[in-house]
Formats: structure tokens, C-alpha cells, sequence
């Protein structure tokens, strides 16, 4: 099993998408943009269909741009009418879903190529997804060390990180435009209906067991990695689209996780 270069190279982007996504999702959670993580990967099948639309050999440009396109999108309706933000994703989300769906109605795609992207693909995972998973992974952990404490006060009120000095506008496009690139690059293990899965259920799981925010990010970059590695390997064993094993993986340190936290109340009463 290990010895095969697919095989290698989907272990590798689990193992650096896994902890991004889950140390991400801690912030996403906190601050309520679930939802946008979920625009942003049903988005990128408009990204798909465009290039197989014009036979890109390489999906993920395409995919990654547009989702990019999609964020800016968010970001400016935001700013520019008074539209509440779960309207405008709400209205992106139908949107490119359904413009996708008519160009991939022209568009030259096999079904298996298309099914890959929706529920995730071992096969789909080359060389250039793992580099960039690496040079994201990089970015992330020297992000999240350096300005940990700016971004929990972003997170925890924005206001008074204004008052702070802490550059509000920059900071939240800056988080949301790494964001943004996760989702993207993790479609190719988990799929875009799934992808959301991995921002959000590590960092619910490893807040049943965390009792400040130290703990939780340490124990969803656990969640994270332990869900993503065992997804993986088990959808290699059974033969089954890797997205949904992953989801499973992490549903299940998920509900042990519900288990401990329940043990810890009933001894500490």
C-alpha cells in the first residue's frame, strides 16, 4: 500500500490539509463562517467546469481561482450593499452551483472525473497538489505562531482589536483569502459537498474535550490529522470515495469525544 506513488502522495496531502483545515476551522467555527467555507467549496465546481470546459489539463487552477473570485465576490457585496453575509452566500452559492451544472452540461467531463471532484478522489491527488498542501501547511503553522494572539482578539472582538492596533480589514481578508485556498486544495481528497466537514467537526470535537483555546487547537490539529490519515487508509482498504471516509473517521473521534466529555462531567459531579 505504501509503497504506491498515488497512494504516497494522497497520505502526504492528508497529512498537511488535515491539520490546516482543522486549525483553521477553530477560527471559522468561532467566528460563525461555516457557511462561507461551504460557499466557497460549492463555488469551485464552477471552477471544475470551467476548466474542463476549456481542457485545462490541471484542475486545480481553475478551481483555486475561482473560489478566490468567489471570496472577493462575498467580500465586496458585503461591503458595498446592506445585504446581510449569510444572504450573499446564500445567493453566490445557488448561483455558481447552478452555473456550473449548465457548463458541465456542454462541457467534455467524464462522470468519473466530475464524481472525483464531488465526494474526493485518491487518483486526483498529484505532485503540485502536495507542494502547494506543503507550502500551505508552512504558511498556516508560521501564521498561527506569529500572530496567534492578534487573531484570537480579532476573533474574540473586533472592536476592541481595533482599538489594539490591529489592522481589522487586512487581517480578516488575509484569513479569508488562506481560507479560501484550503477549501479549495482539500476538494481533492474530500470533495466539494464534504470539504466543509474538515473545517468544522475537528475543532467541534476537540471543543468537547478542551478547556481553553490552547488546548483546542492543539487537540483539533490532532482530530484533524488522526480523521484525515485514517479516512484515507481506510477508503484505500474498502475501496470507497475517499471524502466520505474521512468524514466518517472524524464523526467518530466526534462521538468519543461527546463520550469523554460526558465522563468528565459525571466525575466531576
Amino acid at each position: 500500500m505504501l509503497t504506491d506513488a498515488f497512494m504516497q502522495r494522497a497520505l502526504a496531502a492528508a497529512l498537511l490539509l488535515g491539520p490546516v483545515c482543522a486549525l483553521l476551522g477553530v477560527f471559522v467555527t468561532a467566528r460563525r463562517m461555516a457557511f462561507f467555507s461551504d460557499t466557497i467549496a460549492h463555488g469551485a465546481l464552477t471552477g471544475v467546469a470551467l476548466g474542463i470546459w476549456f481542457g485545462v489539463a490541471d484542475l486545480t487552477l481553475p478551481m483555486v481561482l475561482f473560489s478566490l473570485a468567489m471570496a472577493a465576490g462575498i467580500l465586496y457585496l458585503k461591503e458595498k450593499t446592506d445585504l446581510l453575509t449569510d444572504t450573499i452566500m446564500a445567493l453566490l452559492l445557488s448561483g455558481s452551483v447552478a452555473l456550473g451544472i449548465v457548463i458541465l452540461k456542454f462541457a467534455k467531463g467524464t462522470q468519473g472525473e466530475i464524481h472525483g471532484f464531488l465526494f474526493g478522489d485518491i487518483l486526483a491527488v498529484d505532485n503540485r497538489d502536495v507542494w502547494f498542501a506543503g507550502a500551505l501547511f508552512v504558511i498556516v503553522m508560521i501564521g498561527m505562531f506569529t500572530w496567534l494572539s492578534p487573531l484570537a482578539l480579532l476573533t474574540a472582538n473586533e472592536e476592541l482589536a481595533h482599538v489594539c492596533g490591529i489592522p481589522i480589514r487586512t487581517a480578516n481578508y488575509l484569513f479569508v483569502l488562506v481560507l479560501t485556498i484550503a477549501v479549495a486544495l482539500a476538494i481533492r481528497l474530500l470533495g466539494i459537498i464534504l470539504v466543509t466537514s474538515l473545517i468544522v467537526v475537528p475543532p467541534a470535537t476537540a471543543r468537547n474535550i478542551s478547556r481553553n483555546l490552547r488546548q483546542q487547537l492543539i487537540s483539533s490539529v490532532l482530530v484533524g490529522v488522526i480523521g484525515s490519515l485514517g479516512g484515507t487508509l481506510f477508503a484505500y482498504k474498502f475501496d470507497i470515495p475517499c471524502g466520505p471516509a474521512i468524514v466518517l473517521s472524524c464523526i467518530a473521534l466526534f462521538i468519543i469525544s461527546l463520550a469523554l466529555a460526558r465522563v468528565r462531567i459525571w466525575r466531576t459531579a
